[in-house]
């Protein structure tokens, strides 16, 4: 069974992406942390049409308090990829939607050094100016530590030093506060979220599947992944039905 609503409202789709490009014909195992630009186009055009608004996690706050309620869908993108500017900032402007991308603080205008061996492919990061221009066409910056590592392994100064450091750096980077952050891995513990909470985040997000529960938890939120894979019909049950709630 699904947890009870502890405000009542309905639950929330928290959309988790990757990188808005074609797929590389050489990756083979991890292909499905892309989402072609047509496809997140027309996963963007459903949701217009079915009446959702389509926001950032900052805009989102109202609804996961549980102190209003409507048909929205929180869109998110992990890493802050340079592909989501020129891919998926015209679509997201297009419907009147707003997004958050996470940052790695330390490979800003860099590329993916926490998995690119692993991956076999080295995938760019926004620059600065172009994290700025994220921001400038309506979009949030939120934090994803400052060297992607997995939280629960660190020490305590690590800890702090991951997770408020990057809201520093990117607090100083954009001119703007930083007031949203993502789990790498999707890795937290109690002790993680406690200073999370403490670093003066409003939320974060992890890689837990569901959809979120007004009122719930807002530092261990669940979210729904979107892949390569997904054509718009799994996109839709995905998202707009108990689908992932059930598998949470």
């Amino acid at each position: 069974m699904s947890p009870p609503n502890a405000a009542g409202g309905r639950r929330l789709p928290i959309l988790m992406y990757h990188n808005i490009a074609p797929a590389p014909r050489d990756l083979s195992v991890y292909r499905s942390l892309f989402v072609s630009p047509g496809a997140f186009a027309r996963q963007m055009g459903l949701l217009h049409r079915l009446g959702y608004t389509g926001l950032s996690m900052s805009a989102a706050m109202p609804y996961l308090r549980g102190e209003r309620q409507g048909r929205v869908a929180v869109i998110t993108l992990d890493d802050g990829y340079a592909d989501n500017l020129r891919s998926a900032l015209p679509v997201l402007q297009k419907y009147g939607f707003s997004a958050t991308t996470y940052v790695v603080s330390a490979s800003i205008g860099r590329f993916n050094v926490w998995d690119a061996e692993r991956l076999g492919i080295r995938k760019p990061l926004m620059t600065a100016a172009e994290l700025r221009a994220w921001r400038a066409g309506g979009m949030e910056i939120g934090a994803h530590t400052r060297s992607h590592p997995h939280l629960t392994r660190c020490d305590d100064g690590q800890l702090r030093e991951e997770i408020h450091g990057s809201k520093t750096d990117l607090e100083d980077c954009i001119g703007a506060e930083v007031t949203q952050f993502c789990y790498p891995y999707g890795d937290v513990d109690e002790r993680v979220a406690a200073v999370t909470r403490e670093a003066g985040y409003a939320a974060a997000t992890a890689t837990r599947r569901g959809r979120a529960v007004p009122g719930g938890d807002l530092w261990r939120l669940p979210r729904v992944q979107v892949a390569r894979h997904h054509l718009l019909p799994q996109f839709a049950m995905r998202v707009l039905s108990r689908y992932e709630d059930r598998r949470a």
